[in-house]
C-alpha cells in the first residue's frame, strides 16, 4: 500500500512537470495559444480598463442653472422666431383655433461656453434641456398644449462655442380666438397667439422678435376648407398683471375671411327656395283650399328647419348675425303668403255669403248669366245703380226701387243680346276666371317678388 501511495504521488510531480514545459514548447514553434473560455471574462468592466474619462466640454455640474444667466444683471434678450407647419382647426362653436408650429428661442447663456478650435456648435437633445437654465416662455390663453414625442421628444439643444444657444420644439396648442358673427357667414376674423415669459417681467427677461416680420414663416401648403388666409404677421406689446409686474409678450395674429359657396349651397338657396315656392300659392285657385294651405304650412316648416339647423352649428351668441337676417326675413316672406291666403279666403266668404243672400231675395234671375247677378252684390256705387236702371243721376230712387229697377233692365238686355251669346262665350269665360282670382293675389304676384328682390340688394350691398 505504500508503494501504490508513492506511484501516484510521483505521477501527479510528472504531470505538473509537463503542463510548466508546455506552453515554452508552443511559443517556440510558432503555435497560437488556444484562448480562455468567456467565462472567465464574466467580471470584468471593459469601461474601466482606462486610466481615466476625459474631462466634459460642457461643465454642466460646475453651475448653478437655476438661476437665469448674468443673474443680477440688466435683463436677457431672449429672440423668437416660429415657423407654423399647419393650421390644423377653426372652431365656431369653442371659439378655438388649433395650430402646429416649431418654436424657436435664442440667448446667449456664457456658462455653456466651451473651447472649440473649429468653432463649431454641439447639438443635443431633450436630455440636457432639463439640466440647464431655458426661458419659461408659455402660450396666452391657451386651451391645450403638448409637444410631441414621437418617436422621441421633438426637442432640439445646439450650443456654440461662444456661449449662444438654440432651442427648439415642434408644439401643437390650441387657444382661444374671439370671434365676431355679427356677419357670418360674410365675415373676416383675425385671431392671435401671444407668447410670454410665465415668471420672469421684462425687468430680467427681454422677448423680442429675432427677425422682425421675417420671425414668421409659413408653410405655403396650409389651406382650410372653409377659410382663406389671407395674412400672417407679427406683433408685440407689453402686459401688466397687478400683482406681479410687467411682462413682454409677442402675438402671431392671421387673417382669415370665410368661403361663401358652402352657405350659398347649404343656406341662402334653399331659403330663396322656400320663398319663391310661397309664391306659387298666389297662381291656384282661391277655391282650392287644401293646395294652397299644404304649400303654406311646408314652406313655413322648411324655413324653420333651415333656421334651426344653422343655429345647431353656432355658438349661442346674443347678437343677431347676417345669415339670421336674411333667414328671418325668408320666413316672415312665407309666413306673410300663408297670412295673405287667410285673409283672401275669409273675404271670398264675405262675398259668396252676400251674393247668396241677394239670390234668396231675387229668385227671378236664377236664369240670368253669373256675370250678371256679380252686379248685385252691392258694390256699385248709388250713381252706376241709377244709371244702369234708366234713370238720370238727379233722379233719386229708393233702395228698393233701384233692386227691382236694375233687376227690369238686366233681363231685358238679356234677351236683347241673346243673339249674340255665342260671340260673347269667350269673354264671360275670360271674365268667370277673373272673378276667381282675388284682387289681394293679383297684387301679391307683384308686391312679394318686388320686395324680396329689393331686400336681397339692399342685404348683399350691406353684408358683401
Amino acid at each position: 500500500m505504500p508503494h501504490f501511495t508513492r506511484l501516484i504521488f510521483f505521477l501527479f510531480c510528472l504531470m505538473v512537470l509537463v503542463e510548466s514545459k508546455e506552453p515554452r514548447r508552443r511559443k517556440r514553434t510558432g503555435q497560437l495559444e488556444t484562448p480562455k473560455p468567456s467565462h472567465l471574462y464574466k467580471n470584468l468592466d471593459v469601461t474601466k480598463v482606462g486610466k481615466g474619462k476625459p474631462p466634459p466640454l460642457l461643465r454642466v455640474e460646475d453651475h448653478d442653472f437655476s438661476m437665469r444667466p448674468a443673474f443680477g444683471g440688466p435683463a436677457i434678450p431672449v429672440g423668437m422666431d416660429v415657423q407654423v407647419e399647419s393650421l390644423d382647426s377653426i372652431s365656431e362653436v369653442d371659439m378655438d383655433f388649433t395650430m402646429t408650429l416649431y418654436l424657436r428661442h435664442y440667448w446667449k447663456d456664457e456658462r455653456l461656453a466651451f473651447p472649440s478650435a473649429s468653432n463649431k456648435s454641439m447639438t443635443f437633445d431633450g436630455r440636457l434641456v432639463k439640466k440647464i437654465w431655458v426661458p419659461d416662455v408659455f402660450f396666452v390663453h391657451s386651451k391645450r398644449s403638448f409637444t410631441h414625442d414621437t418617436t422621441t421628444d421633438n426637442i432640439m439643444l445646439r450650443v456654440f462655442p461662444d456661449g449662444h444657444v438654440l432651442y427648439s420644439m415642434r408644439i401643437t396648442v390650441t387657444a382661444m380666438c374671439n370671434m365676431d358673427f355679427s356677419h357670418f357667414p360674410l365675415d373676416t376674423q383675425t385671431c392671435s397667439l401671444e407668447l410670454e415669459s410665465y415668471a420672469y417681467t421684462d425687468e430680467d427677461l427681454m422677448l423680442y422678435w429675432k427677425n422682425g416680420d421675417e420671425s414668421l414663416k409659413t408653410d405655403e401648403k396650409i389651406s382650410l376648407s372653409q377659410f382663406l388666409i389671407q395674412k400672417f404677421h407679427t406683433t408685440s406689446r407689453l402686459a401688466f398683471y397687478s400683482s406681479t409686474g410687467w411682462y413682454n409678450r409677442l402675438y402671431i395674429n392671421f387673417t382669415l375671411r370665410r368661403h361663401i359657396f358652402f352657405f350659398l349651397l347649404q343656406t341662402y338657396f334653399p331659403a330663396t327656395l322656400m320663398v319663391m315656392l310661397s309664391w306659387v300659392s298666389f297662381w291656384i285657385d282661391r277655391r282650392a283650399v287644401p293646395a294652397r294651405v299644404s304649400l303654406g304650412i311646408t314652406t313655413v316648416l322648411t324655413t324653420s328647419t333651415i333656421i334651426t339647423g344653422v343655429n345647431a352649428s353656432m355658438p349661442r351668441v346674443s347678437y343677431v348675425k347676417a345669415v339670421d337676417i336674411y333667414l328671418w326675413v325668408s320666413f316672415v316672406f312665407v309666413f306673410l303668403s300663408v297670412l295673405e291666403y287667410a285673409a283672401v279666403n275669409y273675404l271670398t266668404t264675405v262675398q259668396e255669403r252676400k251674393e247668396r243672400e241677394l239670390r234668396e231675395k231675387f229668385p227671378c234671375m236664377c236664369g240670368m248669366p253669373h256675370s250678371r247677378t256679380m252686379m248685385l252684390d252691392g258694390s256699385c256705387s248709388e250713381s252706376e245703380a241709377n244709371s244702369l236702371a234708366g234713370y238720370p243721376r238727379s233722379h233719386i230712387l229708393t233702395e228698393e226701387e233701384r233692386q227691382d229697377k236694375i233687376v227690369a233692365h238686366l233681363v231685358l238686355n238679356s234677351r236683347s243680346s241673346s243673339s249674340g251669346k255665342k260671340g260673347l262665350l269667350k269673354g264671360q269665360m275670360g271674365l268667370r276666371i277673373f272673378q276667381n282670382t282675388h284682387a289681394i293675389d293679383k297684387y301679391s304676384r307683384l308686391i312679394f317678388p318686388a320686395s324680396f328682390i329689393f331686400f336681397n340688394l339692399i342685404y348683399w350691398s350691406v353684408f358683401s
